[in-house]
Protein backbone atom coordinates (compact mmCIF):
# COMPACT_ATOMS: atom_id res chain seq x y z
CA UNK A 1 0.00 0.00 0.00
CA UNK A 2 1.36 3.11 -1.22
CA UNK A 3 -1.20 5.55 -0.62
CA UNK A 4 -3.75 6.60 2.14
CA UNK A 5 -7.35 7.96 1.97
CA UNK A 6 -7.49 10.66 4.89
CA UNK A 7 -11.24 12.77 4.77
CA UNK A 8 -11.00 12.59 0.49
CA UNK A 9 -7.33 13.12 0.19
CA UNK A 10 -5.12 10.74 -1.12
CA UNK A 11 -1.73 10.90 0.47
CA UNK A 12 1.60 8.95 0.67
CA UNK A 13 1.48 6.70 3.27
CA UNK A 14 4.44 7.77 4.95
CA UNK A 15 2.60 11.34 5.29
CA UNK A 16 -0.93 10.38 6.21
CA UNK A 17 -1.09 11.65 9.91
CA UNK A 18 -3.61 12.37 12.65
CA UNK A 19 -4.21 14.80 15.44
CA UNK A 20 -3.13 13.10 18.69
CA UNK A 21 -6.07 14.51 20.46
CA UNK A 22 -8.64 13.52 18.09
CA UNK A 23 -11.72 10.59 19.83
CA UNK A 24 -10.41 7.85 17.92
CA UNK A 25 -7.25 7.64 19.87
CA UNK A 26 -8.43 9.28 23.13
CA UNK A 27 -11.89 6.93 23.61
CA UNK A 28 -11.24 4.37 20.80
CA UNK A 29 -14.70 6.11 19.50
CA UNK A 30 -14.98 4.93 15.88
CA UNK A 31 -16.37 2.30 13.92
CA UNK A 32 -14.77 0.32 10.69
CA UNK A 33 -15.78 -2.07 8.26
CA UNK A 34 -13.42 -4.43 5.76
CA UNK A 35 -14.58 -4.68 2.17
CA UNK A 36 -13.17 -6.77 -0.55
CA UNK A 37 -12.65 -5.55 -4.01
CA UNK A 38 -12.53 -8.60 -6.72
CA UNK A 39 -12.16 -7.93 -10.68
CA UNK A 40 -13.00 -3.90 -9.97
CA UNK A 41 -16.07 -4.54 -8.26
CA UNK A 42 -16.42 -3.65 -4.45
CA UNK A 43 -18.14 -6.70 -2.89
CA UNK A 44 -21.39 -6.14 -0.67
CA UNK A 45 -21.23 -2.29 -0.70
CA UNK A 46 -24.66 -1.63 0.22
CA UNK A 47 -25.26 -4.08 2.48
CA UNK A 48 -21.18 -2.73 4.30
CA UNK A 49 -23.09 0.95 4.18
CA UNK A 50 -26.35 -0.05 5.50
CA UNK A 51 -24.58 -1.41 8.43
CA UNK A 52 -22.16 1.25 8.68
CA UNK A 53 -24.94 4.06 8.93
CA UNK A 54 -26.80 2.18 11.20
CA UNK A 55 -23.74 2.32 13.27
CA UNK A 56 -22.99 5.67 12.66
CA UNK A 57 -26.50 6.65 14.08
CA UNK A 58 -26.48 4.62 17.08
CA UNK A 59 -22.72 6.25 18.01
CA UNK A 60 -24.45 9.73 17.67
CA UNK A 61 -22.41 10.92 15.16
CA UNK A 62 -23.31 13.47 13.22
CA UNK A 63 -22.19 13.17 9.05
CA UNK A 64 -22.25 16.68 6.88
CA UNK A 65 -24.47 16.72 3.63
CA UNK A 66 -21.72 15.62 1.54
CA UNK A 67 -20.62 12.36 3.89
CA UNK A 68 -23.16 9.47 2.08
CA UNK A 69 -22.20 6.29 1.20
CA UNK A 70 -21.86 7.31 -2.70
CA UNK A 71 -19.20 9.53 -1.05
CA UNK A 72 -17.53 7.12 0.71
CA UNK A 73 -18.14 4.06 -2.12
CA UNK A 74 -16.14 6.49 -4.56
CA UNK A 75 -13.52 7.49 -2.46
CA UNK A 76 -13.04 3.76 -1.67
CA UNK A 77 -12.77 3.26 -5.46
CA UNK A 78 -9.74 6.11 -5.82
CA UNK A 79 -7.67 4.36 -3.12
CA UNK A 80 -7.77 1.38 -4.55
CA UNK A 81 -7.41 2.72 -7.96
CA UNK A 82 -4.53 4.84 -6.54
CA UNK A 83 -3.08 1.62 -5.35
CA UNK A 84 -3.27 0.13 -8.25
CA UNK A 85 -4.89 -3.01 -6.35
CA UNK A 86 -8.37 -3.19 -8.64
CA UNK A 87 -7.79 -6.99 -9.67
CA UNK A 88 -7.69 -8.12 -5.58
CA UNK A 89 -7.52 -6.05 -2.49
CA UNK A 90 -8.75 -5.79 0.97
CA UNK A 91 -10.06 -2.27 2.37
CA UNK A 92 -9.99 -1.10 5.90
CA UNK A 93 -12.41 1.73 6.39
CA UNK A 94 -12.55 3.71 8.96
CA UNK A 95 -14.83 6.08 10.82
CA UNK A 96 -14.14 8.12 13.77
CA UNK A 97 -15.14 11.61 15.95
CA UNK A 98 -13.37 14.27 16.24
CA UNK A 99 -11.92 16.09 18.91
CA UNK A 100 -12.53 17.28 22.29
CA UNK A 101 -13.32 16.05 25.76
CA UNK A 102 -15.64 12.85 26.38
CA UNK A 103 -18.82 15.29 27.13
CA UNK A 104 -18.20 17.50 24.02
CA UNK A 105 -16.08 16.20 21.53
CA UNK A 106 -16.98 16.96 17.62
CA UNK A 107 -18.86 14.55 16.73
CA UNK A 108 -18.79 14.80 12.40
CA UNK A 109 -16.93 12.00 11.31
CA UNK A 110 -13.44 11.87 9.58
CA UNK A 111 -12.84 8.87 7.16
CA UNK A 112 -9.75 6.94 6.62
CA UNK A 113 -9.15 4.43 3.76
CA UNK A 114 -6.45 1.95 3.28
CA UNK A 115 -6.10 -1.08 0.97
CA UNK A 116 -4.22 -4.49 0.83
CA UNK A 117 -3.02 -6.89 -1.93
CA UNK A 118 -4.19 -10.32 -0.88
CA UNK A 119 -3.68 -13.09 -2.82
CA UNK A 120 -6.36 -15.56 -4.51
CA UNK A 121 -5.61 -18.40 -1.73
CA UNK A 122 -6.96 -15.87 0.81
CA UNK A 123 -10.50 -15.88 -0.65
CA UNK A 124 -10.72 -19.95 -1.66
CA UNK A 125 -12.30 -22.48 0.70
CA UNK A 126 -9.22 -23.97 2.99
CA UNK A 127 -7.59 -27.03 2.35
CA UNK A 128 -6.48 -27.85 5.52
CA UNK A 129 -9.40 -27.22 8.13
CA UNK A 130 -8.54 -24.30 11.15
CA UNK A 131 -7.67 -25.03 14.57
CA UNK A 132 -9.98 -23.16 16.59
CA UNK A 133 -9.60 -22.98 20.61
CA UNK A 134 -12.10 -21.03 23.32
CA UNK A 135 -10.77 -17.82 24.90
CA UNK A 136 -10.99 -17.48 28.08
CA UNK A 137 -11.37 -14.77 30.55
CA UNK A 138 -12.80 -12.23 27.73
CA UNK A 139 -16.36 -12.91 27.63
CA UNK A 140 -18.44 -10.29 25.36
CA UNK A 141 -21.54 -8.06 26.71
CA UNK A 142 -24.50 -7.77 24.24
CA UNK A 143 -25.45 -4.10 24.00
CA UNK A 144 -26.44 -1.89 21.88
CA UNK A 145 -23.30 -1.41 20.06
CA UNK A 146 -22.46 -5.47 19.90
CA UNK A 147 -23.51 -6.08 16.51
CA UNK A 148 -21.19 -3.26 14.76
CA UNK A 149 -17.41 -3.27 13.94
CA UNK A 150 -16.25 -0.56 16.47
CA UNK A 151 -12.48 0.66 16.95
CA UNK A 152 -12.89 -1.11 21.30
CA UNK A 153 -11.45 -4.15 20.01
CA UNK A 154 -10.05 -4.77 22.80
CA UNK A 155 -11.40 -8.00 23.05
CA UNK A 156 -10.92 -9.47 19.65
CA UNK A 157 -7.29 -8.15 20.07
CA UNK A 158 -6.38 -10.18 23.29
CA UNK A 159 -8.54 -13.45 22.10
CA UNK A 160 -6.22 -13.33 19.09
CA UNK A 161 -2.87 -13.06 21.21
CA UNK A 162 -4.41 -16.19 22.95
CA UNK A 163 -4.97 -17.56 19.58
CA UNK A 164 -1.19 -17.34 18.50
CA UNK A 165 -0.13 -18.15 22.07
CA UNK A 166 -1.73 -22.14 21.73
CA UNK A 167 -0.91 -22.05 18.17
CA UNK A 168 -4.74 -21.84 17.30
CA UNK A 169 -5.88 -20.58 13.60
CA UNK A 170 -8.40 -18.79 15.82
CA UNK A 171 -10.04 -18.06 19.12
CA UNK A 172 -13.68 -18.67 19.79
CA UNK A 173 -15.68 -15.75 21.39
CA UNK A 174 -17.99 -16.03 24.59
CA UNK A 175 -20.67 -13.70 25.53
CA UNK A 176 -21.52 -13.16 29.38
CA UNK A 177 -23.80 -15.86 29.01
CA UNK A 178 -21.41 -18.49 28.21
CA UNK A 179 -23.40 -19.00 24.93
CA UNK A 180 -20.17 -19.04 21.47
CA UNK A 181 -20.98 -16.29 19.52
CA UNK A 182 -18.26 -15.41 16.77
CA UNK A 183 -14.30 -15.61 16.62
CA UNK A 184 -11.82 -12.89 16.53
CA UNK A 185 -12.24 -12.22 13.12
CA UNK A 186 -15.82 -14.00 12.02
CA UNK A 187 -19.01 -15.29 12.47
CA UNK A 188 -19.44 -18.75 13.34
CA UNK A 189 -22.09 -21.23 12.01
CA UNK A 190 -22.02 -25.10 12.78
CA UNK A 191 -23.82 -27.90 10.70
CA UNK A 192 -25.72 -31.21 12.68
CA UNK A 193 -27.52 -33.49 10.65
CA UNK A 194 -27.85 -31.36 7.39
CA UNK A 195 -29.08 -28.39 9.39
CA UNK A 196 -27.54 -25.27 9.62
CA UNK A 197 -27.21 -23.14 12.77
CA UNK A 198 -25.61 -19.76 13.66
CA UNK A 199 -25.97 -17.79 16.98
CA UNK A 200 -28.43 -14.76 16.54
CA UNK A 201 -27.72 -11.29 16.66
CA UNK A 202 -28.65 -11.11 19.97
CA UNK A 203 -26.24 -12.79 21.77
CA UNK A 204 -23.97 -10.27 21.11
CA UNK A 205 -21.92 -11.29 17.58
CA UNK A 206 -21.26 -8.90 14.89
CA UNK A 207 -24.22 -8.49 12.31
CA UNK A 208 -21.46 -9.77 9.61
CA UNK A 209 -22.62 -8.78 5.69
CA UNK A 210 -21.03 -11.98 4.95
CA UNK A 211 -23.26 -13.89 7.43
CA UNK A 212 -26.32 -12.28 6.18
CA UNK A 213 -25.25 -13.16 2.73
CA UNK A 214 -25.03 -16.63 3.37
CA UNK A 215 -28.25 -16.82 5.13
CA UNK A 216 -29.79 -14.85 2.32
CA UNK A 217 -28.40 -17.77 -0.40
CA UNK A 218 -29.35 -20.64 1.21
CA UNK A 219 -32.68 -19.71 1.97
CA UNK A 220 -32.70 -19.02 -1.61
CA UNK A 221 -31.20 -22.71 -2.16
CA UNK A 222 -34.15 -24.21 0.17
CA UNK A 223 -31.46 -24.84 3.23
CA UNK A 224 -32.64 -22.41 5.97
CA UNK A 225 -30.61 -21.57 8.41
CA UNK A 226 -31.72 -21.55 11.82
CA UNK A 227 -30.19 -19.02 14.79
CA UNK A 228 -29.54 -20.65 18.01
CA UNK A 229 -27.17 -19.74 20.62
CA UNK A 230 -24.38 -22.14 20.65
CA UNK A 231 -23.44 -23.89 23.40
CA UNK A 232 -20.37 -26.43 24.34
CA UNK A 233 -22.64 -29.16 23.98
CA UNK A 234 -23.64 -28.11 20.61
CA UNK A 235 -20.16 -28.18 19.62
CA UNK A 236 -19.46 -30.92 20.75
CA UNK A 237 -22.32 -33.16 19.02
CA UNK A 238 -21.73 -30.76 15.64
CA UNK A 239 -20.75 -32.48 12.28
CA UNK A 240 -19.59 -29.69 10.72
CA UNK A 241 -18.02 -26.24 12.14
CA UNK A 242 -16.67 -23.16 9.59
CA UNK A 243 -15.89 -19.64 9.95
CA UNK A 244 -16.62 -16.66 7.15
CA UNK A 245 -15.92 -13.10 6.72
CA UNK A 246 -16.49 -10.80 3.71
CA UNK A 247 -12.63 -10.68 3.01
CA UNK A 248 -11.83 -14.41 3.53
CA UNK A 249 -15.31 -16.03 2.85
CA UNK A 250 -16.31 -19.54 4.17
CA UNK A 251 -13.27 -21.25 6.27
CA UNK A 252 -13.97 -24.65 7.56
CA UNK A 253 -12.68 -25.89 11.28
CA UNK A 254 -11.51 -29.40 11.41
CA UNK A 255 -10.54 -29.06 15.51
CA UNK A 256 -11.61 -27.55 18.58
CA UNK A 257 -9.33 -29.08 21.38
CA UNK A 258 -11.04 -30.64 23.87
CA UNK A 259 -14.23 -30.44 21.80
CA UNK A 260 -14.46 -32.24 18.52
CA UNK A 261 -13.08 -32.77 15.10
CA UNK A 262 -15.08 -31.96 12.26
CA UNK A 263 -15.35 -33.36 8.63
CA UNK A 264 -16.55 -30.46 6.09
CA UNK A 265 -19.07 -32.40 3.67
CA UNK A 266 -22.10 -29.98 3.58
CA UNK A 267 -19.48 -27.04 3.96
CA UNK A 268 -17.97 -27.62 0.70
CA UNK A 269 -20.91 -27.98 -1.22
CA UNK A 270 -22.51 -24.47 0.65
CA UNK A 271 -18.91 -22.89 -0.73
CA UNK A 272 -19.55 -24.29 -4.11
CA UNK A 273 -22.73 -23.27 -4.79
CA UNK A 274 -22.48 -19.92 -3.10
CA UNK A 275 -19.33 -18.89 -4.79
CA UNK A 276 -19.02 -20.76 -7.69
CA UNK A 277 -19.30 -17.60 -10.00
CA UNK A 278 -18.08 -15.06 -7.58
Amino acid sequence: MNYINLNGKLLPATQATLNIDNSLLRFGYGLFETLLVKDGTLQHAQAHMQRLFNAMTVLQMQPTAHFTPNYILDNITKTVTKNKLQNLCRVRLQIYAGSGSIFDFNTQPNLIIECFEISESIIALNQNGLICGLATGLEKSPNALSNFKTNNAMIYALAAKQAKAQQWNDALISNTQNHIIESCIANIFWIKNNQVFTPPLSSGCIAGVMRQFIINQLQQMGTPVTEKNLTLADLKSAHEVFLCNSIRRIKWVAHIPEIGNYKNNMTKIINTQIFQNA
